[in-house]
């Protein structure tokens, strides 16, 4: 994901430019290559005031969320702004143009594994960057000072008390929490964050990463039903929504579900998603959201009716064929179009 502020091109063999790759879009030929470019000016706006706010008027991360979210600017995944995602935006280096990889290695049929820092690779200024890199630096510097207060003990302390309070450690949930030094200051100080969650005593040895899409996908599903029925409304059409199993009954004439159907990954490397039905409600339509390989967005959506697909367990891998792709949409307006009244002149 190219992230706030940013895109990604898509360059030929000869470095010309092709286009830009949307959200779950990827290259096709093994001769391209990806690069990330500045996005939307306000974006790019955006992210260079909320380094100016950091660094000249020292005004603290959750500060400039709260800053965001009463301007109505939302984040590129479309979620309002929290610490985190803002002291994200502040520490990653792709701003200043530069391109960090190999942090993550994953062989085949093994499990996935974070590299150590010596074996972490760094491109300088291979990107078109959109924050000066003094700024950067000021930016970085206050983060690493500001964690100079803790000792070692204070800092391990704190961690100990986040892992009781969260069950679980994560960059996110370090710097989703005011009064603790943020994950990038960890690192700084003890080489890596594995290191410091091995002297806390936690080892993520279970992949945690799925507790925390888990809670993730359960608010994204209800965001997306509201904003789903607000849309419908808007067409003119009446929506009803079930309190308990949140089945849509539309004009009163249609019903439809909306499911999350999360991307998994093989031991393989490949990725399939699993479709599962709620066999009582029996919905005219089954709207089933594809997620990307990152859980966090919708890469595609599938429209299937009930006389299709009624009592099967769907699994699904990225291409599946005509009796499934037939009903694949790259966007939700198709149910819009659906369930939207249309007026029927009198026959003269």
């Amino acid at each position: 994901m190219a992230g706030y502020g940013l895109r990604r091109r898509l360059l030929d063999e000869r470095g010309e430019p092709k286009g830009e790759l949307r959200k779950g879009e990827q290259k096709s030929l093994q001769t391209d290559r990806v690069i990330l470019v500045p996005g939307p000016a306000d974006e790019v706006l955006t992210v260079r005031r909320m380094y100016r706010l950091f660094v000249e008027m020292s005004v603290k991360e959750r500060e400039i969320a709260e800053k965001l979210n009463a301007e109505g600017t939302f984040t590129d995944l479309g979620r309002a702004w929290t610490r985190g995602s803002v002291h994200q935006v502040l520490t990653n280096e792709k701003y200043v143009g530069d391109n960090v990889f190999n942090r993550v290695s994953f062989k085949l049929k093994k499990t996935r594994v974070r590299n150590p820092p010596e074996l972490v690779v760094k491109a300088t200024g291979v990107f078109e960057p959109i924050v000066d890199r003094a700024l950067f630096e000021a930016a970085r510097r206050i983060i690493v000072e500001r964690s100079r207060r803790y000792s070692d003990e204070d800092m391990l302390a704190c961690l100990t008390n986040l892992l009781e309070q969260s069950g679980f450690l994560s960059a996110l949930v370090i710097d989703e929490h005011d009064g603790l030094p943020s994950s990038s200051a960890y690192k700084s100080r003890f080489g890596s964050l594995l290191r410091a969650y091995k002297l806390v005593g936690y080892s993520p040895g279970r992949d945690y990463r799925y507790v925390e899409t888990n809670r993730f996908l359960r608010s994204f599903h209800s965001g997306v039903v509201d904003k789903t029925i607000d849309t419908i409304r808007a067409s003119g059409s009446t929506v009803i929504k079930h309190p308990e199993t949140e089945l849509l009954t539309i004009n009163g004439e249609i019903t439809a579900s909306i499911v999350i159907a999360r991307c998994i990954e093989t031991a393989t490397g490949a990725h399939r998603w699993k479709v599962r039905f709620d066999t009582s409600l029996q919905p005219d339509i089954s709207v089933v959201l594809r997620m990307d390989h990152d859980n966090r967005e919708v890469q595609d959506y599938y429209f299937l009716p009930r006389m299709n697909f009624f009592g099967q367990r769907v699994r699904m891998a990225e291409e599946n064929g005509l009796h499934l792709d037939a009903f694949r949409f790259e966007t939700i307006d198709p149910l819009f179009s659906l369930t939207s009244r249309v007026q029927i002149r009198r026959a003269s």
